[in-house]
């Protein structure tokens, strides 16, 4: 019974000395690898945002969709969409300034979701919230080839087929997570709105968005708005421009959404330093958690060597009249000594053993029960049709972080138990023999 307490109290502190450990050095692996991923991001967006110098973005709906709810429960995905006639492309193409004329091209396209729904659960932190999503949805572009070829109008990954070309008509190019939704790959014919369409080309999506590219006429067609749009690409000259064009399409079309340059720049350093506090306030977190890790490491060891102190000193008590029986045939205090130093450090190896198994067991448990929750946050790209410019958005990243124990750790932690049945054990065992073997002959 004593061996098996001091078995258990030593497993549970070596338990606690790898755990904390391991979700401190997990967390800083994530926090390691969300840097490098925001770093790489961030200087990814400038890339494409100085390749967007001249380009002015109009749209009828906000970028960013909102979760409304849903009657009868759940979520549904998306915001309400709005269209504008397309008659809108002329009068944008004809601004001038100082009389010049500084709109090189206007590229308009329809963006629609599917009639048909889906459901998906996904996790918050108030509990598993199904969320209603639209199956697919509808981007009608224009196939001109001057546009094609000038613009990235187009997915550029094309997986299977061929990408959509001048004239194409009936003809879609959908994401690579549709093919299992319509059950069909290229050539094959689905049916979308009640009408046939054959797929010429699939591309690979990096995101959760389900798309279907086709001609903006047949778009229209099909979503019953003939004549409208919900984007604009407005193309100046030159990037001077860019500011003036961009006040007067708002001015003129306040039911727009203007992005322009400087706007995507302001939202980049916005970004940026969002970031740059995210950081810090993880740094902030695991130095804190570092902290208290140290605490309760420290707390565990001294209990855990008081621990073996104890039972060792009542061990020897006990067997003080056995001690004196192996003086009297002739074991030396070394021998004596070296018996119950040994005892200590074989318990000891066995608590490690022990502790290993509990902590390889239910580590992520124990470092987040014992330290801090460290709240890191990271970023999921989703490419846009056309400016291919990476939007961001902010989620935890603390479910995913992994709590494994290294080799190393483990080896330390072996060697943690064995010192820490030694210490325990040392003064009991010099106590032991120096037990005169006359008295303890005696002793009842």
């Amino acid at each position: 019974m004593r061996t098996l307490l001091v078995v258990i109290a030593l497993g549970f502190s070596i338990a606690i000395m790898i755990s904390i450990p391991a979700g401190i050095m997990a967390n800083q692996e994530s926090m390691q690898t969300l840097s490098e991923n925001l770093t790489s991001t961030i200087t990814t967006m400038q890339e494409e945002i100085n390749k967007t110098a001249t380009l002015i973005e109009c749209s009828t709906t906000p970028n960013q969709g909102m979760q409304t709810f849903r009657p009868g429960g759940g979520f549904f995905g998306g915001v309400n969409e709005t269209f504008i006639n397309e008659s809108i492309v002329d009068e944008i193409y004809s601004i001038n300034v100082s009389g010049v004329r500084v709109v090189k091209d206007v590229i308009p396209s329809l963006e629609k979701s599917s009639s048909e729904n889906i459901t998906e659960t996904i996790t918050t932190p108030f509990g598993n919230r199904t969320v209603y999503r639209s199956a697919y949805t509808i981007i009608g572009v224009c196939l001109n080839s001057s546009i094609i070829s000038s613009y990235s109008i187009l997915p550029t990954n094309i997986t299977a087929g061929e990408n959509l070309s001048e004239g194409d008509s009936c003809y879609v190019l959908i994401s690579s997570n549709l093919t299992e939704y319509f059950e069909a790959g290229v050539g094959d014919t689905i049916t979308i709105n009640g009408e046939l369409f054959t797929v010429k080309g699939i591309f690979e999506s990096s995101s959760q968005t389900r798309t279907v590219y086709m001609n903006i006429s047949d778009a229209q067609r099909i979503t019953g708005l003939t004549g409208e749009i919900s984007k604009l690409y407005v193309y100046v000259v030159d990037s001077s421009y860019a500011t003036q064009v961009a006040d007067v399409i708002k001015a003129a079309y306040p039911e727009l959404y203007v992005t322009s340059y400087q706007d995507r720049l302001e939202n980049l350093q916005q970004m940026q330093s969002m970031y740059t506090q995210t950081l810090s306030n993880a740094e902030s977190s695991i130095a804190q958690a570092q902290s208290t890790a140290t605490q309760v490491i420290i707390i565990a060891v001294a209990a855990t060597s008081l621990i073996v102190l104890f039972v060792m000193l009542y061990s020897v008590r006990e067997r003080t009249k056995e001690i004196g029986i192996l003086k009297a045939i002739g074991f030396s205090n070394w021998n004596v000594m070296s018996q119950f130093m040994l005892e200590g450090v074989l318990i000891g190896l066995i608590g490690g053993a022990t502790g290993v198994l509990i902590g390889s067991t239910i580590a992520p448990f124990l470092s987040s029960f014992l330290i801090p929750q460290i709240n890191l946050f990271g970023g999921t790209q989703r490419p846009q049709a056309s400016v291919q410019m990476p939007s961001t958005n902010i989620v935890g990243l603390q479910s995913y972080t992994t709590v494994t124990l290294s080799p190393e750790l483990i080896l330390l932690a072996l060697g943690a138990a064995v010192l820490l049945g030694a210490i325990g054990s040392l003064y009991p065992a010099w106590r032991a023999s120096k037990i005169s073997p006359i008295e303890a002959l005696r002793y009842e």
